[in-house]
């Protein structure tokens, strides 16, 4: 008998009840049928079927969160899986699924099976109103966190009617707020808080290590984070995100209740946010906040070195370079084991009174041992970490520590205990999967992009055994080719260290004038971005022409929105998430690849661990992560069938270099040209009405 074809087998093992549950949610969003999402819900449902790992790249306007959370539902109401978790990046996307697309899908699964699974959204602690923080007041505790001392007398206590300042006005009205959710529903999330500030969320919040825990807490009965807990563990499909993903992997999975998959979206900032929830920081003004806030609750000379060793890590970080240290005899190495004596004994003295300890003094006891923990894995010095020194503009130098790599964690604690789906419009770098696979810890050998079989077995749900995974690109609704036009200006200097080339800002000013505004600019620095500004309002004095940093990003988003010939200009945090569909923004430049700077200490280190291993650092890192980036960018032109644009970039290496291939093959398939006077016309046409030339 023939060999049956790979759509044959797909048809055979691909359960129908995920794609009535599609059709149902996308009717009931009087949307339509795309062949992209169709092609992604039934990778999924073999992949929960068969166990085996997928990466799904779906491009803008696929419709990825029904095209997961169909099979996922299906699932559920079947009894194939128990529980689910969906991990996003951003609460933007948390919002939305919890807002729009789970409502639509559970109305679908309803309507098709007669069931309706329970879901529910679960954050960090800290994103939960802590009730003993807020009621106890804690005057001492955060004069001692700020380091302000009088702070105690901007926050109204019992009795008192006003706070004395904005802070304190802040915080009574979140204590008030507090108040109402815990009588309203029981649970006060910081998402539906009054207008507040960072710091005056402090006030009213807590710290994992801080809690004094259920059992303890004069409030335990009615925390806020017990609750969303037991939510959970009610649910059938929970929302999380990738930091408290990454916790649960970290500390033996007790962040999240039990699964069977995780369907992880955004997945392009996976590796960025597991290695900021493994990472920490240590600076003597936070040993100080601690330090004072211990003082009452320990012996003077125990207080006095623990204060004292700030004052010696202060000095070993002035004397240090602004580098990567691996020296654990190293003046900061040195400073670290002198801060972890300090910090022990200060632990011991805060714990000795055991179960009849004070809740404030357990509340100090944490905060010292979490000094203590960063300066014992510091003063270590691991191969397995990358430890520098870093200064910031407002509060000067501090130490810093990550992993040199989390794909063994991801590989161990998330892929090999269940199965794991990662989509998002930017996996395939270079055209191909590979980068973003060995990131997250899959190997090439363990590739297989046959459909499962969908016969039950858990391929994938092995910690020490093999990772089998599947890739898949699923394209887009857009036809990049008729829609978008990608230039590469060749004609302009490679970019320098010593800001932008004449003819450079005064080809921004050209393609600006040619497309009457209506531009997103993205570059490499704050710096550029502000002289690229300076130049074009001078050259185009009637253009508006709004920079990052003349106000909050939010009002420069909302005003280039609504203002249809301004233009933006901005860094990184405009890469990603800016959604301007329609003639807003019919043009994206590009100043220049965004390869990591080069001195990043921890992108180093993990190049030359590349390269230990016989591997291409530079590609393997700085180059996935350019690419990465550079999908990201051009992937704010093209957001609606109906939109039209160019996207420009002003690195001639994009098109000379070696690696310029690698780039372009991570792009959206543009027009390509290297003519700036057809990418002018072009742009030309796209803002003269017909028969107006």
């Amino acid at each position: 008998m023939a060999e049956p074809t790979a759509q044959v087998r797909e048809n055979e093992t691909t359960d129908p009840g995920h794609r009535k549950v599609l059709d149902a949610a996308v009717s009931g969003i009087s949307g339509q049928e795309r062949p992209g999402q169709v092609e992604m819900a039934d990778a999924i449902a073999a992949a929960l079927d068969s166990g085996r790992h997928l990466l799904v790249q779906a491009g803008t306007g696929t419709g990825k969160s029904l095209g997961y959370l169909a099979p996922s539902l299906i699932k559920l109401v079947e009894g194939s899986a128990t529980r689910i978790v969906v991990a996003t990046a951003t609460l933007a996307l948390q919002s939305q699924l919890a807002d729009n697309d789970i409502p639509a899908a559970l109305e679908a699964v309803k309507k098709v099976s007669g069931k309706q699974p329970r879901h529910a959204v679960l954050k960090g602690r800290t994103n939960y109103a802590c009730l003993y923080r807020a009621r106890s007041g804690g005057a001492d505790d955060q004069a001692a966190l700020f380091g302000v001392d009088d702070l105690a007398s901007t926050l109204p206590s019992a009795g008192t009617a006003e706070p004395e300042s904005a802070l304190g006005a802040e915080v009574l009205r979140l204590r008030e707020w507090i108040e109402e959710e815990h009588d309203r529903t029981g649970l006060a999330d910081r998402d539906g808080a009054p207008s507040h500030s960072e710091r005056a969320w402090q006030q009213v919040s807590i710290p994992v290590r801080e809690c004094l825990g259920v059992q303890r807490c004069p409030y335990g009965d009615s925390c806020f984070v017990e609750r969303s807990r037991d939510v959970a563990r009610a649910a059938d499909l929970i929302v999380t995100n990738h930091a408290l993903l990454a916790i649960n992997a970290m500390h033996g999975e007790t962040a999240l209740p039990e699964h069977d998959a995780v369907i992880i979206d955004e997945a392009h900032e996976l590796v960025s946010r597991v290695t900021g929830a493994a990472s920490a920081e240590l600076s003597p003004q936070a040993i100080e906040r601690v330090g004072r806030r211990a003082a009452g609750y320990l012996e003077d000379e125990v207080a006095l070195d623990l204060l004292e060793s700030a004052d010696t890590l202060r000095a070993a970080l002035d004397e240090s370079p602004l580098e990567r240290i691996e020296d654990a005899d190293s003046p900061l190495g040195l400073a670290c084991a002198t801060v972890r004596v300090a910090a022990r004994r200060a632990v011991s003295d805060l714990t000795s009174g055991g179960e009849k300890t004070d809740p404030e003094q357990r509340q100090a006891a944490a905060a010292v041992k979490e000094i203590f923990d960063i300066a014992e894995r510091m003063a270590g010095m691991s191969q397995y970490d990358v430890i520098w020194v870093t200064e910031r503009e407002r509060t000067g130098r501090e130490a810093c520590v990550a992993p040199l790599s989390v794909s063994g964690l991801m590989r161990s604690s998330i892929f090999g205990a269940r199965t794991v789906v990662l989509t998002s419009a930017t996996l395939r770098l270079g055209g191909d999967f590979g980068p973003v696979a060995a990131s997250v810890g899959l190997r090439p050998e363990e590739r297989d992009d046959s459909v499962p079989s969908g016969d039950g077995d858990t391929e994938g749900e092995n910690p020490d055994g093999p990772q089998p995974w599947r890739g898949l690109d699923v394209g887009s609704p857009f036809d990049y080719p008729r829609q978008g036009i990608l230039y590469i200006a060749t004609d302009l200097p490679p970019p320098g260290r010593d800001g932008m080339a004449d003819a450079t800002l005064a080809e921004i000013a050209e393609l600006v004038w040619a497309a009457g505004g209506r531009t997103l600019g993205l570059f490499s620095s704050r710096r550029a971005a502000e002289a690229a500004a300076t130049y074009v309002r001078k050259q185009l004095p009637k253009q508006t022409i709004l920079c990052q940093g003349d106000a909050q990003l939010t009002e420069l988003k909302r005003r280039f929105v609504a203002e249809e010939e301004s233009s933006l200009f901005g860094t990184l945090s405009l890469w990603q998430g800016v959604d301007v569909p329609g003639s807003t923004c019919i043009q994206v430049i590009i100043d220049r690849i965004p390869f990591p700077r080069p001195d990043d200490p921890l992108l180093l280190a993990r190049q030359r661990s590349v390269a230990e291993a016989g591997g291409n650092g530079f590609m393997a890192v700085a180059a996935t992560h350019a690419a990465l980036l550079l999908a990201q960018g051009t992937g704010r032109l093209i957001r609606r069938i109906s939109d039209r644009g160019l996207v420009a970039i002003l690195d001639p290496r994009l098109a000379t270099a070696r690696y310029g291939s690698f780039l372009r093959a991570s792009l959206p398939s543009f027009w390509p040209t290297r003519d700036r006077e057809v990418a002018v016309q072009a742009l030309r046409r796209l803002t003269t009405p017909p028969g107006t030339a």
